[in-house]
């Protein structure tokens, strides 16, 4: 298990040990950190939001209404790697406090963006804010890994994502009132000065949300600069399986790098067109505002999942855990695409529930005894999320081509794939 590092000398180490026992400090670094995995996940959710808003505001087809996750999961593959690396200079703590910061001036960006209601200044103001939460993701993970027994990290990791979750929950119910809730009803027989007028307002409704989450941001940033945390010494991280130059040449790693990608990718398209095709006839034809509110079941799904996770897991493996819970996803799919419906409708919003454990328990798997190479092969996973900015596009295309049903093929290919790397590919070779 990994080390804390002394701050001082090694008499007033001695005592600050005494005072304040390991177990304790970590138990208040986990509480701490709860906070971020809920801001991540609430404003990556909002995405699910953006999509058909924006889709409306420039009259986007679905293709390019999924550059909001191009741009927003890009970020991940440009930002990943030298996240990794100034992590491993400045400290999870310090690489949290700078992911916070960065994550809000992407937030304020969107002020400027809808003022100008220019759709490539919301996508640069996504890439910003997106290379925040990436640098938050490289830092916080690994750390939670290492706060407590190796054994244990999958359940660790799953029961703080369950707050990701949470915050994924309550976002679509945010969303669909101060974003979609602005949204004009009906604009038949309106003069192009007037539906000009209209789309600059629906534009604009984004500016009070993310205005709030910039200073949420910042005011955490702050908070976090003061907490003493717990400093670990990232080439005692973990028992190492092998002492080997590089992360690269742990073959879990690289197919865990490959299930994270999937992973995302797949819930990420899922996620972005719940709205749209909950608002198909065929479906359940609900208005975009009504349809968000449903959204809410498909990650509260996922929160309530990752809570009977965390705990079942302390006594199913994780591997088995996770090809289970691959196999059903890829299954509810299915029942998606060849019926119509409530029962399609359920099928879908029902995903969120096996996806809950896939994501912390990929990554806990691939991190397993990387040892010093812990902080590289964060940086590693978190670069595979750009699957979320590619996958989403290319279903997006698949949508506008085959029809959006028939596109969630793609993804079910993806579930496959991640119950193989359940059962054996996170086998450490």
């Amino acid at each position: 298990m990994a080390t804390i590092q002394p701050n001082n000398a090694a008499g007033a180490s001695s005592a600050a040990a005494a005072a304040v026992p390991p177990a304790a400090s970590y138990r208040f670094a986990l509480v701490a950190l709860t906070s971020l995995f809920f801001m991540w996940g609430f404003i990556t959710c909002l995405n699910d939001i953006l999509v058909p808003h924006l889709r409306n505001v420039f009259s986007l087809n679905y293709a390019q209404s999924m550059l909001i996750q191009f741009c927003f999961f890009g970020a991940y593959f440009l930002v990943s790697l030298p996240a990794g690396a100034i992590v491993k200079r400045i400290s999870y703590k310090w690489g949290i406090v700078c992911g916070l910061v960065v994550a809000a001036i992407g937030c304020a960006l969107f002020i400027p963006a809808a003022g100008a209601r220019s759709y490539p200044l919301f996508l640069g103001a996504l890439f910003v804010l997106a290379s925040g939460i990436t640098l938050l993701q490289v830092a916080a993970n690994p750390y939670v890994t290492v706060l407590g027994p190796p054994d244990t990290a999958a359940s660790r990791l799953t029961l703080t994502q369950a707050f990701n979750s949470l915050g994924t929950t309550v976002a679509p119910m945010f969303g669909a009132l101060l974003i979609l809730g602005g949204t004009a009803a009906a604009t038949a027989g309106m003069t192009a000065e007037q539906l000009d007028a209209i789309k600059a307002a629906e534009a604009a409704t984004v500016k009070l949300p993310y205005m709030g989450l910039a200073a949420v941001l910042l005011l955490l940033a702050a908070i976090f600069a003061a907490l003493r945390l717990p400093q670990f010494d990232d080439q005692e991280d973990l028992t190492p399986i092998s002492d080997t130059g590089s992360a690269w040449h742990h073959r879990h790693l690289v197919l865990g790098a490959v299930a994270i990608f999937l992973y995302v990718g797949a819930e990420v398209s899922v996620g972005s067109f719940l709205v749209n095709f909950l608002g198909e006839a065929s479906i359940a034809h609900l208005s975009e505002a009504d349809a968000a509110h449903y959204v809410t079941y498909f990650w509260g799904g996922a929160m309530i999942g990752r809570f009977i996770g965390s705990a079942a897991m302390r006594y199913v493996s994780g591997g088995k855990a996770l090809a289970f819970n691959a196999a059903i996803a890829a299954l509810l799919l299915l029942v998606t695409i060849f019926t119509s419906g409530t029962i399609a409708m359920w099928a879908v919003l029902a995903i969120g529930l096996f996806n809950s454990i896939m994501f912390p328990t990929i990554f806990s798997l691939a991190l397993h005894g990387l040892g010093r190479h812990t902080s590289q092969g964060s940086g590693i996973l978190c670069l595979a999320i750009v699957g979320g900015a590619i996958l989403p596009l290319a279903q997006g295309a698949l949508a506008d081509h085959i029809g959006i049903q028939h596109a969630f093929l793609m993804p079910v290919l993806c579930y496959i794939y991640i119950a193989y790397y359940g059962m054996k590919g996170s086998h450490p070779a």
